[in-house]
């Protein structure tokens, strides 16, 4: 039985590798992650994407 597939921070970074782990996860190209992040960042209020970044930056382990 194959292990189930996790999602990890990626080698391919900017800042953590977050947006590049959510890439890989569903894959898809990672700067087309990386410019649906900001734009729904800029145009939501406060910026609570940067929150949930630095969130996944804690809880997802990078890969190896």
């Amino acid at each position: 039985m194959t292990e189930p597939k996790r999602i990890k921070r990626s080698k391919d970074k900017i800042i953590a590798g977050v947006l590049g782990g959510f890439a890989n996860y569903f894959d898809i190209d990672p700067i087309l992650i990386r410019v649906i992040f900001v734009v729904l960042s800029i145009f939501s209020a406060g910026f609570p994407g940067l929150l949930i970044y630095l969130i996944c930056w804690i809880a997802i382990p990078e890969e190896n």
